[in-house]
């Protein structure tokens, strides 16, 4: 049988300054810090992406998908990359080695390509591979001119097909329209995010978050399934009105992107709750108020937290703010009600989770590099 076609988006996460790094450096030091490095990129893009293969300082990763959200997509690569530079961060404080490869590893950086397209599936030495016009394109869009307009900084390039296949406005979204001419495919439209701008941007916004102890109620779950993943089902649309039962969602994004300053619109029945996004920090929380259909109620102030455990899943708690004295009687009066929905609704949420890591765990992937010291957890090469 012929191999049949399937749309997937495609990214390459490409570790810049590798050549200038390995050089003249201790190969067995620095071939340490990358297996750490790509460990971490590939732990924050999957899911929803799945891993295709590594090829030396980059990792291809893809996702099944005839459309992609936007905003899952960008909160995805921006995540990857703030994930590295909290890793060099860690690396840097938790490490004492003096030699050349630890002293060099913060002058690494990370680019991402994202395109979306078609692609087939042909066996090579045992292995399940890609193959297609849209993954040749992908990997020569690695070699582009984006730094000399963008002065260096870490970056994501955008294909003018990805950009379609999300339904965003790129413009209005911040992102920076670039072509390159690729051989035998001709002028090739892009569009561009500044990661460094992003990580700025991150680290320089107040925060917003129900703490634990300030908390009114607290509802807590572990799921078998990493961060991204019940991030994703918590907060997509289509997800979130599955496991909370409404009739569905209407999102009004800011710009498109969904965030901070996103309004939605949770319908149950002929009522709406209405719930706006205060402060969100894909995939740690998010922090956000809802209005129930009530006349006279108050606005309930909630985060949802998200936190790694060590086997890889996930904790999740649903923390809900006091009240003001006032509004304590309706909190109490509610909060029954409250907590039995959640209740059934995580339960949902456990089956839906549980069904998409039983499909990726069928996916053929490579095994994930081993790094042979854990720095978050003790000093690395150590003399």
């Amino acid at each position: 049988m012929l191999p049949t076609a399937e749309s997937a988006c495609f990214v390459i996460a490409d570790i810049s300054g590798y050549t200038n790094f390995v050089s003249g450096v201790e190969l067995d030091h620095a071939q340490d810090i990358i297996a750490d490095i790509m460990d971490t990129l590939v732990k924050a893009l999957r899911p929803p992406f799945r891993l295709a293969k590594f090829e030396g300082d980059a990792a291809f990763v893809y996702a099944l998908a005839d459309k992609v959200d936007g905003s899952l997509l960008q909160d995805s690569i921006e995540q990857a990359y703030f994930a590295f530079r909290k890793r060099l961060r860690n690396i840097k404080q938790a490490n004492s080695c003096e030699c050349q490869a630890c002293s060099r590893m913060q002058n690494l950086d990370v680019k991402f390509v994202v395109h979306h397209g078609e692609f087939i599936r042909q066996k090579m030495a045992g292995r399940e591979e890609l193959a297609g016009r849209d993954v040749i394109l992908v990997h020569r869009l690695l070699k582009n001119d984006v730094n000399k307009s963008l002065g260096g900084h870490a970056y994501a390039l955008y294909s003018d097909a990805c950009v379609r296949a999300m339904g965003i406005d790129p413009r209005a979204q911040g992102l920076i329209e670039h072509s390159e001419p690729i051989e035998h495919i001709g002028e090739t439209k892009c569009w561009v995010s500044d990661l460094e701008e992003a990580w700025n941007r991150e680290s320089g916004t107040a925060r917003n978050v129900v703490r634990r102890a300030d908390a009114f109620a607290v509802m807590e779950r572990d799921f078998a399934a990493p961060r991204p993943a019940v991030w994703e089902h918590v907060t997509l649309p289509a997800h979130h009105s599955r496991w909370q039962r409404s009739d569905g969602l209407i999102e009004k994004a800011v710009k498109g992107r969904r965030g901070a300053g996103t309004q939605n619109h949770c319908l149950h029945g002929k009522d709406a709750v209405i719930e706006d996004i205060l402060d969100w920090r894909p995939f740690d929380y998010v922090t956000q108020t809802a209005l129930l259909p009530i006349p006279g109620a108050p606005k309930f102030l909630m985060t949802y937290a998200f936190e790694e455990r060590d086997d890889g899943g996930t904790h999740f708690e649903f923390r809900v703010a006091k009240p003001k004295p006032k509004d304590l009687p309706f909190y109490e009066q509610v909060w029954p009600t409250v907590e039995k929905n959640f209740n059934a609704g995580f339960e949902i949420l456990r089956t839906m989770l549980e069904e998409q890591q039983a499909a990726l765990a069928a996916a053929d992937e490579p095994a994930l590099p081993v790094s042979r010291a854990r720095f978050a957890t003790q000093p690395v090469h150590e003399r």
